[in-house]
């Protein structure tokens, strides 16, 4: 297993990153995360480790520096975290050990607008998508239309309101393949007994069939 801490170029900042690889990975998935979260989530976190046991390599990074992550709106801002996420896509298909590996993209809260609208930018780069706990509907109706990749949105089953506004985007990706799978008894944060679990099962394997179908692999 590499762990290294990882220092990712991003136009006039430079983000602090953790990439870790299984010794023969299928593929690389960056995370983006939510508000006022980073690369130390332990949520993320989990997740994280459950791809690896699956194959699949990941990035966490924080996309805000110490002092932006101070500022409310920034948090907020999701054309600065999708350009640092461009960034860091574009990172791991520079990198030696990641150049060659399918990309997939795990999105948390307001993370899953900025994985999305990248999605939408890089439609030939990215091979899956995720959302945990999402906001798909900040992406912008437009860009929804514009995402290639298969998505799957999470979401938990006593998250009212925001599993609407999952239907809803669902509704919108008219040019994927998406699914929306609810966590039952789950809140938002997925802190109920086996519910984040769940979530890291259903990602592992969406990454793992959508990412192996990039490579040219069958999928299982």
């Amino acid at each position: 297993m590499q762990e290294p801490i990882v220092a990712v170029p991003a136009g006039h900042v430079t983000l602090e990153g953790m990439l870790e690889l299984p010794a023969e990975p299928c593929g690389i998935v960056v995370f983006s995360h939510g508000s006022g979260s980073g690369r130390l989530s332990p949520r993320n976190q989990f997740v994280a480790r459950a791809l690896r046991a699956a194959g699949l390599g990941s990035l966490l990074l924080d996309l805000l520096t110490p002092v932006e992550d101070l500022t409310y709106e920034t948090r907020f801002n999701i054309d600065l975290l999708t350009e640092r996420l461009e960034h860091a896509v574009r990172y791991v298909r520079g990198h030696a050990p990641t150049r060659a590996l399918p990309v997939g993209l795990f999105g948390a809260s307001t993370g899953a607008a900025s994985a999305l609208r990248v999605a939408a930018r890089l439609p030939e780069e990215i091979g899956a998508v995720v959302s945990r706990g999402g906001r798909p509907d900040l992406t912008g109706a437009g860009l929804l239309a514009k995402v290639r990749s298969p998505t799957l949105l999470i979401v938990g089953g006593r998250d009212h309101g925001v599993i609407e506004l999952n239907e809803s985007a669902r509704d919108a990706l008219v040019h994927c393949h998406r699914e929306l799978a609810i966590v039952p008894g789950a809140t938002h944060l997925f802190e109920e007994r086996g519910a984040l679990e769940e979530v890291a099962r259903l990602a592992a394997e969406w990454f793992a069939r959508r990412l192996a179908l990039m490579r040219g692999a069958p999928a299982e």
